[in-house]
Parts: C-alpha cells; sequence; structure tokens
C-alpha cells in the first residue's frame, strides 16, 4: 500500500519528481564518472605496461636466464586463480554485464549493487589488463548501474525510481567510458529500457553529460578513437557503403553463434575452476610474442589501422585472429565485454574490404579511413540489432560528426543483412542463455523473487490493450492500474476507463510479470486473419 501511495504522489507531483531526478541524475553522474575514470585509468597503465613486460621476458629468455619468464607464467595463474575467486564469490560480475542489468531491468534477475561493483571493477582490470580480448564498455555500464542502485538504495527510493536510476547510470557508464555522452542516453533508451518517457530521459541525460564532464575533466575532452580528420565520403559513392554494409553484416552474423558456441564448449568439456580462465590467459601471454596487436580491448588497434598500411594477408590475420581470441576469452566468463572487439572486428573488417577494393581502384585511398570507421558501425548494427545507437557511439568516438548520413546508411544496411538471415540481438541472447542456466541449476522461477514493483509502460499502437477497457484486459494477477497519463491530463485508472496508443500507464505488479506486462503494451500484436 505504501508503494503505491508513493508512485502516485510521485506522479501526481511531476515537476517536484523531476526536479529531484534531477539531483539524482547529478548524484549518479559523479558517482559513476569516477568509478568509470578509476577503470579507464588502470586499464590504460596496464596497455602501456604490458609490451614492456614483453620485451623484459623476451630478452631475459634470449640471453639463457628463466627466472623472469617463469615468474611471467606464474603471474599469469595467479591472475586465473584470482578470477577464478571472484567469479565463485560474485557470479553476476562474470561476462559483459549488460545482458545481467536487462534482466534485472526486466525483473528476472537480483544484484547485490556493491559487491557486484568491488568484483566487476578488479575482475576486469585483471582479465582486459592481462590481455584478454575484452571491453571495457560491459563492465562500464554495469558498474554504472551498480552506481545508480546504491544511490536509489541509499535514499530509499522505490522500485520504480531505481529502475529509473540504473538505466540512467548504465548510460552514464556507457558515456564515460567512451566520451559519448549522446550513445549513452540513446543506449539506455533503445537497449535496455526499451521505452521513452520524460523521467527517464531527464534522469539520463543529467548522470550522462556529468559521468562524461567528470571523464573528460580527468582525460580530456578528445574522442575515444584518434582516427584524424577524414574525408568527407561523396554522396555519387554511397552504393559501396550499401555493398559495405552487406559485407559486414554477413561477417557480423556469425559472431553470435559462435559467441554462444563457445561458451557452450566450455560447459561441454567440464571446464571449470581454475582452467576455465587459465586457458585464455595462458593463450594470452603466448600470443604477446607472436600476434600482440590482438591482445586486450583493441582501441591502439583501430587507430594503427587508420594510420597505418597493411598488407591484404595480415588484416585477414588480424580479423580471424581477433575474433577466435575474443571467443575464448568471453566464452570463459571472466569479467569483459564485447562492445570494444565487436567494434574492432568492424575496423579490421573495414580494412579489408577498404583494401580490396583500393587495389582494384573502385576506391580511392584517401576513403580506406572512412570505410574503417564505417565498418565499426555496421558491425555494432548487426550483432547488437541497434543502428542508432551504432551510428551515434561511432561518430561521437570519432569525432567524424559530418558521416550521420554514412553511418546511418551502411548501418541499417548491416542490421538488415543480419535481420533478414536469422540474427539475434547479442544481448538478448546472452541473457536468455544465462536465465536458462539458472532456471535450470535452480529450478523454474528461482531467478525470480516475486517482489512488487512500480511500472511504467508506453501502450504501443497495435498492442493488445490499445482501445481496449482496462475491465477488459486480462492483467496478470495481483497487478493494479494506479495512474494513466494522456500528454498533460491524467486518467483516473476506473475499469471504464480505455487505454490509447501514446498513454504512459502506470501499474503496480510483481517483478516477475514485468516481461509478460511488456509484451501486452508495448509490442504490437500479430493481427489476426
Amino acid at each position: 500500500m505504501a508503494t503505491t501511495e508513493r508512485l502516485i504522489k510521485d506522479i501526481t507531483r511531476e515537476r517536484r519528481f523531476h526536479f529531484r531526478l534531477f539531483i539524482e541524475g547529478i548524484i549518479v553522474g559523479i558517482f559513476a564518472g569516477c568509478v568509470i575514470a578509476l577503470f579507464r585509468y588502470l586499464l590504460g597503465a596496464s596497455e602501456i605496461l604490458r609490451p614492456l613486460i614483453y620485451n623484459m621476458v623476451a630478452e631475459s629468455f634470449q640471453a639463457g636466464d628463466y627466472s623472469l619468464p617463469l615468474l611471467y607464467i606464474a603471474t599469469f595463474v595467479i591472475i586465473g586463480w584470482l578470477l577464478m575467486k571472484i567469479v565463485q564469490n560474485e557470479p553476476m560480475c562474470t561476462g559483459s554485464g549488460i545482458p545481467q542489468i536487462k534482466g534485472i531491468l526486466m525483473g528476472r534477475m537480483n544484484m547485490r549493487w556493491l559487491s557486484v561493483l568491488v568484483s566487476k571493477l578488479i575482475g576486469g582490470v585483471l582479465a582486459i589488463g592481462a590481455g584478454l580480448s575484452l571491453g571495457r564498455e560491459g563492465p562500464s555500464v554495469q558498474l554504472g548501474a551498480c552506481v545508480g542502485q546504491g544511490v536509489s538504495r541509499r535514499f530509499i527510493r522505490t522500485r520504480y525510481e531505481e529502475r529509473i536510476l540504473m538505466t540512467a547510470g548504465s548510460g552514464a557508464g556507457l558515456a564515460a567510458a567512451f566520451n559519448a555522452p549522446l550513445a549513452g542516453v540513446i543506449f539506455g533508451l533503445e537497449e535496455l529500457h526499451k521505452s521513452f518517457s520524460p523521467v527517464l530521459l531527464m534522469a539520463s541525460i543529467t548522470a550522462a553529460v556529468t559521468a562524461t564532464t567528470v571523464t573528460q575533466v580527468i582525460f580530456g575532452a578528445g574522442p575515444v578513437f584518434h582516427i584524424g580528420d577524414l574525408a568527407i565520403f561523396p554522396l555519387n559513392m554511397f552504393g559501396i557503403l550499401i555493398l559495405l554494409g552487406a559485407f559486414i553484416g554477413l561477417l557480423g552474423r556469425i559472431f553470435n553463434p559462435s559467441l554462444l558456441f563457445s561458451m557452450n564448449t566450455y560447459d561441454r568439456l567440464g571446464l571449470s575452476g581454475i582452467k576455465r580462465p587459465l586457458l585464455p590467459l595462458l593463450l594470452a601471454a603466448a600470443l604477446g610474442f607472436i600476434l600482440p596487436d590482438i591482445l586486450g580491448g583493441g582501441n591502439r588497434l583501430v587507430d594503427a589501422l587508420s594510420h597505418n598500411w597493411y598488407p591484404l594477408y595480415f588484416l585477414i590475420i588480424l580479423f580471424v585472429g581477433k575474433f577466435l581470441f575474443t571467443m575464448v576469452c568471453f566464452g570463459s566468463g571472466v569479467p569483459g565485454g564485447i562492445f570494444l572487439p565487436m567494434l574492432v572486428l568492424g575496423a579490421a573488417g573495414g580494412a579489408v574490404f577498404g583494401s580490396v577494393l583500393a587495389s582494384f581502384g573502385v576506391l580511392p585511398y584517401i576513403y580506406v579511413g572512412d570505410i574503417i570507421v564505417f565498418g565499426m558501425a555496421a558491425y555494432f548494427a548487426a550483432v547488437v540489432k541497434s543502428p542508432i545507437t551504432g551510428s551515434v557511439l561511432i561518430m561521437e568516438m570519432t569525432g567524424s560528426f559530418h558521416h550521420l548520413l554514412a553511418l546511418i546508411c551502411v548501418s541499417m544496411t548491416a542490421y538488415l543483412v543480419a535481420d533478414l538471415t536469422g540474427g539475434k540481438p547479442v544481448y538478448e541472447e546472452l541473457l536468455n542463455r544465462a536465465i536458462r542456466l539458472k532456471e535450470k541449476a535452480h529450478g523454474i522461477g528461482a531467478s525470480s523473487s516475486g517482489r512488487r514493483i512500480a511500472l511504467e509502460l508506453v501502450v504501443s499502437s497495435g498492442s493488445v490493450v490499445d482501445k481496449v477497457l482496462i475491465k477488459d484486459i486480462k492483467w496478470p494477477e495481483q497487478t493494479v492500474v494506479v495512474d494513466i497519463k494522456r500528454g498533460l491530463q491524467r486518467i483516473n485508472p476506473m475499469d471504464d476507463a480505455r487505454l490509447y496508443a501514446g498513454d504512459f500507464v502506470y501499474l503496480l505488479t510483481n517483478d516477475t510479470d514485468i516481461s509478460i506486462l511488456k509484451e501486452m503494451i508495448e509490442k504490437e500484436s500479430t493481427p489476426k486473419r
């Protein structure tokens, strides 16, 4: 009853609620920015330290002194043991973190925010710093969500407000990781929350801008990728972008099945304990002397591809090596994301495409750098199935603000190719896999808590509740319609009230029914024949 009263109070006192979210968004942004700044600093230091260690070990080995190489191998074993302990202590810190946040927002998972924040921060630095092909963005999103949940718990907010602050924190984490505030906001709306509302936008924009400001004060305001000035891609060559989108879309189409195959292979082989993280770690230890370009997240590789010329065979080796190594690393389940490795694969695929066209005289060499940038957006769109987020993200990460039209063109093409060939969003597939494994281990429904939660949903045109009386809708058990907002007007949620597309519906329900309600209200129903 108290939850219902607090929800109605927040809805009816809209301006006060907006102002409170504005202040809380700033608080979330400040703390998220500080946490991500620490994360970025430690990872940056590891990228500088790693090549120095490889040189010292190689020189020691050549001189016949094997003490340093043995210590080098022992260090990787210790890191593997630490990662094993971290994952065993806090299973929610495994992998990217984005599927877990989606699961929490859907009411299918729970998280101990402080434990996850500490575990993800330490585990991510150890795994990525050791050279595993994993990205910082997934952990940054989860770290930001932990901050949002922590702020909500500190101020004793409702579950409805907590979901808003977690979404805002997630976007702030992405924004701080890549100096991309607009992409952070869009990612939170398009990929995580899957809906739009003024209150959500208020908190998301405030948190993303604040977090980005914090990291820019520390690291500077420049883009993450140092591509330099790119030539404006001419409109009469946009046909090449269609071909590029189709090519990268097909490359991206094999990413998700390969990722799931890698994770399932670890399970099938029965690799557990220290064996699971140790396999990719020892592989990283060897690759440091054979192909160091594919180690780590890969943002320096993108810079190198855009500034240096590489023969076609080496570009293919880079793509295949980065792809396979990413599969091995992510399949192990250690903390680390796939966001940045995806972008690197897109850049490498674009470099292959551009090199082939340039060698045949179809594409002037001056535009190969453009193709590399467009390849990143296309690969992201094909794998994540979020073309708008991908286009805006790459625009902000590279500073290519004059190429938005080209980015959207190639992203939509790659998205359509992946969609027509049966591709599914990678984070949805990872979430479904995690839920299946949890239900298998603990029993059906064990992944849900059954807590009462307040929910805000927007009625979609053509959904099963559009133009239907409240009393005629088959609501899940114990679901109560608390309020309805239609533009600036509040509608009394009586049984004879009718819902229309665009209405904001405020519900009190069990968190186990969030997915059902979102399906009912926010998705277009299949027309009857």
